[in-house]
């Protein structure tokens, strides 16, 4: 096994670019592009396979019933429901479950720190002259994808160093960025930034530091014209062109063309009103002639530094906030059709829902080929289990004695039996809820224990998800979210010194 490598290495290796090594997979043109999609779907359907093993499922769907990972619908916990759900577990990256939990991490993110301030949007420019000057003759951007996600891959970690290192808006204290790929096949990347107390933008005025939606002067300004007429003016739609695909139901989704503004205002439900002035200024784009209402909210700086499409917007309310976190992890390009069989014994196959109509682009074949992330999060999110009393999952081996396995002491060792330890041993311990545990002490897996954390880089808690419909589990997430230094389930259950029978009578 040393000397083995996996399906996807081998790929990864074959698809290099090497001084003085013609390698003929990178000269196929369209059938590069076929060649690195079906060796892509070959990887994941292994990994699928997997999976799908029966052993595998007994593992997973335990999991799920022990309160170790969020729960997606209520007949998932139920008894009845063994045997008729083949599932995807979270750890399959890019799966639903994966997407959802992600989701939900990202939200105790702003839970813990507040809403995001910034939203940024990056797309790849095929012609970037890194990419362009590597083709060969008679190539295209599009017949060599590997360049394509290689250099977006490499201007996305310089942009993370200019955000997050360098400071560019000010320190930011937390972050998550999803890469996706358009239906043409260009990846972008989106980010939601949440910056610290003292760097927040709140007012007008500082919007207009760091944002602008107008056409800049040709005059002092032409690379920077050139620039936002290249990259960020939207349309023409509506009136000017009804067949752009930005068109739903005769109106655009986008909102364009926007409504000239003299100073900047506060929005009230999502984005802020952006100084649009009319100022005069048109250009001729597409076959129409369009003004400052047509502009892309963009950063000057970040357009000079990237040739590329970068719009960047200021969360001003917490109600935008929901939406832009289940738009980044709204998951992947499918086609939406459902064939179901009517009956008690419907078998939901979540591994098939999730392949079938599965839409793959070779820049996304490419990009998950190579390993790169699909997405970041910073501070990380640690999920607590959540599970009722003696409800935790065992591990064990079929060979293995089931009394020592009963009276081995890591048997009975869950992330909630050792908080309630170590509110029982450690007074610091008591100032803190189950969420907010992993701040300030750390998960020792190997040795199913918590301690007390010296560094200061921290972790943010989150208890998994729980159905209002598996009742006690759910009222016992309840409590924990409410009660500090609990020692015990028991303890849960008392409130005011009275020692109710169920965590719902408590609750």
């Amino acid at each position: 096994p040393g000397s083995c490598v996996s399906p996807r290495e081998y790929h990864c290796y074959k698809l290099q670019i090497r001084d003085g090594d013609f390698n003929v997979l990178l000269f196929g043109r369209r059938l590069t592009q076929q060649y690195i999609v079906d060796m892509y779907i070959k990887i994941e359907s292994i990994r699928l396979a997997f999976y799908l093993q029966p052993s595998t499922q007994v593992l997973i769907r335990a999991d799920l019933y022990q309160g170790l990972v969020d729960s997606v619908v209520a007949g998932e916990t139920r008894a009845c429901m063994t045997g008729k759900r083949i599932v995807l577990p979270p750890k399959f990256i890019g799966g639903p479950r994966d997407m959802r939990r992600r989701y939900l991490d990202a939200m105790a993110l702003v839970q813990r720190f507040g809403k995001p301030d910034l939203f940024i949007t990056m797309t790849c420019n095929p012609q970037w002259e890194e990419i362009t000057r590597e083709l060969e003759p008679g190539q295209s951007p599009q017949d060599r994808p590997d360049l394509v996600a290689r250099v977006f891959k490499a201007k996305l970690e310089d942009l993370k160093d200019l955000l997050f290192k360098r400071k560019l808006f000010g320190e930011v204290v937390a972050h998550v960025h999803v890469i996706e790929f358009q239906k043409r096949g260009l990846p972008h990347a989106h980010f939601l930034i949440i910056l610290k107390s003292n760097c927040k933008i709140t007012n007008p005025d500082q919007y207009d530091e760091i944002i602008s939606a107008e056409i800049p002067d040709k005059d002092k300004y032409l690379v920077l014209h050139d620039l936002v007429i290249k990259h960020m003016m939207h349309g023409p739609c509506g009136v000017l062109n009804s067949k752009n695909a930005c068109m739903e139901n005769g109106n655009c989704r986008y909102h364009y063309p926007r409504t000239f503004s003299d100073t900047t205002l506060q929005g009230k439900d999502s984005y802020p009103i952006y100084r649009r002035r009319d100022d005069g200024r048109r250009v001729r784009i597409r076959g129409a002639v369009l003004d400052n209402r047509w502009v892309v909210p963009y950063n000057p700086y970040l357009l000079m530094r990237y040739n590329c499409h970068i719009n960047i917007e200021v969360c001003s309310s917490i109600k935008a906030v929901k939406y832009l976190f289940k738009y980044i992890y709204k998951g992947h390009d499918r086609a939406s059709f459902v064939i179901e069989s009517r009956g008690d014994n419907v078998v939901i196959d979540e591994i098939r829902e999730y392949r079938d109509a599965r839409f793959i682009s070779p820049p996304e074949a490419i990009w998950r080929i190579y390993s790169f992330n699909l997405s970041e999060m910073s501070p990380p999110v640690l999920q607590l289990q959540v599970h009722l009393p003696n409800m935790h999952l065992v591990h064990y081996e079929d060979s293995d004695n089931l009394d020592n396995v009963l009276h081995r002491e890591s048997s009975s060792k869950t992330m909630l039996s050792e908080y309630f330890r170590m509110n029982s041993i450690d007074i610091y311990a008591r100032n803190f809820l189950y969420k907010e545990f992993p701040e300030y002490f750390v998960w020792d897996s190997s040795c199913k224990s918590w301690r007390r954390r010296k560094q200061k880089r921290i972790q943010i808690g989150r208890l998994v998800s729980a159905h209002p419909a598996e009742g006690e589990r759910y009222y016992l997430r309840i409590l924990l979210n409410h009660m500090r230094g609990a020692k015990s389930f028991e303890d849960l259950r008392t409130v005011e010194g009275t020692i109710f029978s169920t965590f719902r009578e408590a609750a």
